[in-house]
């Protein structure tokens, strides 16, 4: 009669013991995901900015385009555009430039017409 208590008995912590490294497993793996989404935010985040960055240069490099009071913000491959710019033509160039970088998938211009900061004199 001992022996069947003592195996039931084992049998009850095995239970346990199985039970809590499945718990100890899960519980890692949650935590590693968490910190596997905050570095793809992180790498989210840099894509974004070169991306920004990569217009910013097309703007600059374009015929003519004065992209002093432009700012650019990309957000997974679509781009917004706003400030002002001198020349009406300009608003439709920038767009143009702005769908030929690598990685655009949409353009949202909001440029308007604006004075150029005054040097008068």
């Amino acid at each position: 009669m001992k022996a069947t208590d003592m195996l039931k008995a084992l049998g009850v912590v095995v239970c346990i013991a199985v039970a809590s490294s499945a718990y100890a497993q899960s519980s890692d793996a949650m935590s590693n995901s968490g910190t596997t989404s905050a570095q793809s935010a992180k790498a989210t985040k840099q894509a974004n900015r070169k991306l920004g960055l990569a217009v910013r240069k097309a703007l600059a490099k374009a015929q003519g385009f004065d992209v002093s009071n432009v700012f650019v913000r990309a957000r997974g491959g679509a781009v917004t555009l706003t400030g002002t710019v001198p020349e009406s033509g300009q608003i439709a160039q920038a767009e143009e430039v702005t769908k030929g970088v690598p990685g655009v998938t949409s353009v949202s211009n909001k440029l308007t017409l604006g004075a150029q900061g005054g040097g008068g004199g």
